[in-house]
């Protein structure tokens, strides 16, 4: 088949053919704005899954609807060494200049772009000579403490939208890399801003241990956050995500291809937009075969694993690929942290650390307590399969 109109699309972040089975996390969003638009309470979400489940991608395609409906969208992705401050100033600035421009709105912005110069030069973030001609008041986010000062931003952001007749949707990638005292001031900010009814709307995605961490920082995050389970799609769901973009090209694709790819990437869509991708560049004719789709799964698996799985062992330490590999060894998990200590030779107390430095890292987490589990669909496989 031409590979100039192969429809897959493998990448971090790119957009699939076809978004096959989230709809109801974008309608849940676009819902959520709506009410926060018209002054009723709207729950801010975060977007929860493993690695290459299209939480990055489900992000874009909720900013690009909200987009659509009046409200200004910023994105950030969350390093792991960047404050938040450093991070939000520059797309609130952007967001505060956008609404100055409404007549409506004007005073309000401007005051709002001026508690934001003085909170980045009490934060000390580089304002690349910026200058605001307006002193603003005392007493409204020059604390020094984020916890203290991002709400009243916030707050200021969502009165000037308001005057506007605009939202304002912030949307955050890698939530688990926030600092402590940043995810905690966040929380906080959100939670003033359902108080106050202002059109503020936040959408995150992280890895599953971003509920705990949330859950750590403020206790009523539980109420405050829709947290959105983003797993693996359904037979049904894979076939549309396949079958479609192939039809949509004029082509077609054995059934039994398309329960192979299924049963082969377990349905978690990254993988399955890689397979399809080399099964079409396979494939001879307008069909794709099931030997088509067997002889690209040898391509398919050098790709993830020079790329994809790769990278993301590249960032251990040998002790901190010891442990993952002992976790490997015990087959597909969850696995009980004492069982992986006594492969190693170890026992928990010794492993603990070890395994946090892990957690941290983002290759592991804990479904539930005295468990771990990889963060990477098929880690476990890639391990045993170059016996690492």
């Amino acid at each position: 088949m031409d590979p100039f109109n192969n429809p897959f699309a493998p990448g971090a972040g790119s957009k699939p053919p076809e978004l096959a089975g989230r709809e109801e996390f974008i309608d849940a969003a676009l819902a959520s704005c709506g009410r926060m638009f018209r002054g009723r309470s709207g729950r801010p979400m975060l977007l929860l899954g493993l690695r290459g489940t299209g939480k990055t991608v489900l992000l874009n395609e909720i900013g690009r609807r909200v987009a659509e409906r009046n409200f200004l969208v910023s994105k950030i992705e969350s390093p792991e060494s960047d404050s938040l401050a450093s991070l939000l100033y520059p797309q609130m600035q952007k967001v505060l200049r956008s609404l100055s421009g409404a007549e409506d709105a004007k005073a309000i912005a401007k005051q709002g772009l001026g508690v934001l110069h003085r909170f980045a030069s009490i934060f000390k973030i580089d304002v690349a000579g910026v200058s605001i001609d307006i002193k603003p008041p005392e007493g409204i986010a020059d604390s020094g403490k984020l916890e203290l000062d991002l709400p009243d931003l916030f707050a200021a952001i969502g009165q000037a939208a308001k005057a506007a007749g605009k939202g304002w949707l912030l949307l955050i990638d890698e939530v688990q890399y926030l600092r402590e005292k940043d995810l905690s001031a966040l929380i906080v900010s959100l939670h003033n801003i359902s108080q106050l009814e202002l059109p503020v709307m936040f959408v995150g995605a992280g890895l599953p241990l971003v509920a705990k961490l949330a859950g750590d920082a403020k206790s009523y995050s539980e109420r405050l956050f829709r947290f959105c389970e983003i797993g693996p799609l359904t037979s049904a769901e894979v076939e549309d995500a396949i079958v479609k973009p192939i039809h949509d090209e004029g082509a077609a694709i054995d059934p039994k291809a398309v329960k192979e790819m299924e049963q082969g990437t377990h349905g978690y869509p990254f993988f399955l937009q890689e397979w399809g991708y080399c099964a079409w560049n396979i494939a001879e004719g307008s069909s794709i075969t099931l030997m088509d789709v067997k002889q690209a799964y040898v391509e398919t698996i050098h790709e993830l694993d020079k790329g994809f799985f790769r990278v993301r062992l590249d960032r251990l330490t040998p002790q901190e690929i010891a442990f993952v590999k002992a976790m490997a060894s015990l087959g597909p998990g969850p696995y009980r942290i004492g069982q992986v200590a006594s492969k190693m030779g170890k026992t928990t107390s010794h492993t603990g650390p070890l395994k946090q430095r892990i957690v941290e890292k983002g290759m592991i987490y804990s479904p539930k307590h005295g468990f771990v589990a990889f963060t990477v669909p098929l880690f476990d496989e890639f391990i045993r399969r170059h016996n690492l």
